[in-house]
């Protein structure tokens, strides 16, 4: 039977230059196909001498974790008045809508939830300005500070004023309570023939 290691040795062409052992290239290449069909069939004879291995199942592999999806977990109501965040929204026009947030919403979702004409066209990641808001108040200082790619794409939003923040970015937290955002009166990417944002 040919191993893959005979047939390199049938084409290897022992040339004495100088101690020096040559290799025959062009007889070599032409026979690599069939090199590589014997080592398969070697592997696959030969895989039956390794024995199954059967791990036990571990609880560091299960991941028992219900997945949740963007804007999911503002849909959900707060578990107790511990965890509620009170939220004002003032569209374009000025109307107020005051909606019940709790610790950990994005406001950019909270939003859609109840109907606040913010888009997030990126989907709170980062690629757009479409939730630009204006945070009003001592709160503006309670955010944590932006992030640079934050501060860039602000750069370029329409109608910029020194307490603008991008609302995907604005998680709530207890000391958030009573917060007030109110929206620009356009921001970029932002449809123009009247259509309404959705919840994605």
């Amino acid at each position: 039977m040919h191993t893959a290691g005979s047939v390199i040795r049938n084409y290897v062409s022992k040339f004495r230059n100088g101690g020096q052992t040559k290799i025959s290239c062009l007889a070599l290449t032409s026979k690599i196909p069939k090199m590589i069909r014997l080592l398969l069939r070697q592997i696959r004879n030969n895989s039956h001498n390794y024995p199954n291995i059967n791990f036990p199942p571990s609880p560091k592999w299960m991941h028992t974790t219900n997945t949740v999806f963007h804007g999911e977990y503002e849909w959900q109501d707060p578990k107790s008045d511990e965890e509620v965040v009170r939220v004002a929204y003032i569209d374009k026009d000025g109307k107020r809508t005051e909606v019940k947030g709790k610790v950990g919403d994005n406001v950019l979702y909270l939003a859609h939830r109840y109907g606040i004409e913010m888009e997030g066209a990126c989907e709170a990641s980062l690629a757009c300005t479409t939730c630009h808001v204006y945070v009003i108040g001592k709160h503006y200082d309670q955010l944590p500070e932006a992030e640079e790619k934050e501060d860039d794409l602000l750069d370029m939003a329409p109608f910029l004023r020194e307490n603008s923040r991008l609302g995907c970015q604005i998680i709530l937290t207890k000391e958030l309570d009573g917060l007030e955002l109110q929206l620009p009166t356009a921001t970029r990417n932002f449809y123009v023939d009247g259509h309404k944002p959705k919840p994605h």
